[in-house]
């Protein structure tokens, strides 16, 4: 990029030489004089003349028109997301080639910077039965749960998800304008549906009243499934789950104030559904999606059946 200030490159004026040298220009000025008042000479411009663009130039401009393409498509990802879809359509191109072309074209995310969630703790109903190891080996052995809220023009949405750690699926979420007990054991039921009712599954959470509340631990045991709490004030307990909020507060909830609770509540569903399990891929996962990574994982264990 060209300081504030400081002359233009050469290639940058030499087309309009050549418009002010043509033929049927409304004013023709001869190219001597040109490139004497521009303060460069007639051999380079000649020379560039032959051969306008290089091959290296016409291969970034058109590098930079396929990122404006799927910066359109997706425009919340970053550098890293753009060259994860590049690779996706056959060019080999490195992550830092693709920065340096996005800082030049101006292709930037337009995620905003994440508010902090404070909520109230209390006493755990349950021991932590994961102490910050956030893997598993196969899929419905740990799921993560938390509650997350957004101010609407009619008030509050809240929305409580549930990630299974193997593939960072969301396997089950619930949205309501309130932020009862019911929104997590809704939640609850729709991971143990989606998944085939598996027992014996950890379900992490922190210490929100939500998940102390008897319903939901009710509903725990009527699925067979194991309780697992953090501590007061550690974040990092359930990091995870904190980094899945992080994503969609950045990709949905602070794009732009929203309107109604129901105008909400579909941009997340599309976010979830459309985005994040289809289309945004993860190292972890080896530069797969959790729905393509799931899909794999699936086969390859059917085929060594």
């Amino acid at each position: 990029m060209t300081p504030t200030g400081s002359p233009k490159s050469p290639k940058m004026i030499y087309p309009l030489v050549r418009e002010m040298a043509a033929t049927g220009a409304p004013v023709r000025v001869p190219v001597a004089v040109a490139c004497r008042v521009l303060g460069f000479s007639e051999q380079a411009y000649y020379q560039w003349l032959k051969n306008p663009v290089s091959a290296r130039e016409a291969e970034e401009q058109h590098l930079i028109e396929v990122l404006r393409q799927l910066h359109e498509e997706d425009p919340e990802g970053g550098y890293r997301v753009l060259a994860d879809d590049l690779a996706d359509l056959g060019y080999r191109v490195s992550e830092r080639r693709v920065w340096r072309l996005c800082r030049a074209a101006g292709i930037r995310s337009v995620i905003t910077t994440r508010k902090r969630r404070y909520r109230k703790a209390g006493p755990p109903v349950h021991d932590d039965l994961v102490q910050r190891d956030f893997t598993a080996d196969g899929p419905n052995q740990l799921w993560l749960t938390d509650i997350t809220e957004h101010w609407t023009g009619e008030g509050k949405l809240y929305l409580c998800a549930i990630k299974d750690v193997w593939a960072n699926k969301i396997v089950g979420y619930s949205i309501d304008s309130r932020m009862k007990a019911r929104l997590a054991v809704n939640a609850l039921e729709m991971a143990v549906a989606h998944r085939g009712n598996p027992t014996g599954v950890i379900v992490h959470s922190d210490r929100g009243s939500q998940f102390r509340a008897r319903r939901f631990v009710k509903a725990l045991k009527r699925h067979h499934l194991r309780g697992s709490m953090g501590r007061v004030g550690a974040c990092g307990d359930n990091a995870a789950m904190e980094s899945w909020f992080s994503l969609l507060q950045k990709n949905v909830l602070d794009r732009h104030p929203w309107a109604s609770r129901h105008e909400l509540r579909l941009a997340i569903v599309r976010w979830i559904e459309g985005v994040y399990h289809r289309k945004r891929r993860q190292r972890r996962l080896g530069k797969l999606t959790p729905v393509e990574f799931e899909t794999i994982m699936m086969e390859a264990v059917a085929l060594a059946a």
